[in-house]
């Protein structure tokens, strides 16, 4: 590993369900520009992004907003 880089685990569950909110905040906020005080934190958002899309599969699938459901009931808390 570079001496540079983080690395973070997720769970399928947790990526798909941050992917999910990445996707939507961006296209709500116009490119995270609502929500962001610098440009570098649209970036590393962007990044995010794009890192969570090249490593799933469901966002291209049919079934997408089902599996997005899933996924979220599978994460949240029980009552």
């Amino acid at each position: 590993m570079d001496q540079d880089e983080v690395v973070v685990r997720l769970s399928h569950d947790e990526a798909l369900v941050l992917f999910e909110w990445l996707s939507r905040t961006d296209e709500l906020t116009n490119d995270f520009g609502d929500l962001v005080e610098d440009q570098a934190e649209q970036r590393a958002l962007w990044n995010l992004t794009c890192l969570l899309e090249r490593v799933l599969v469901e966002p291209v699938r049919s079934e997408h907003r089902e599996l997005v459901e899933q996924a979220r009931s599978r994460l949240r808390d029980e009552d």
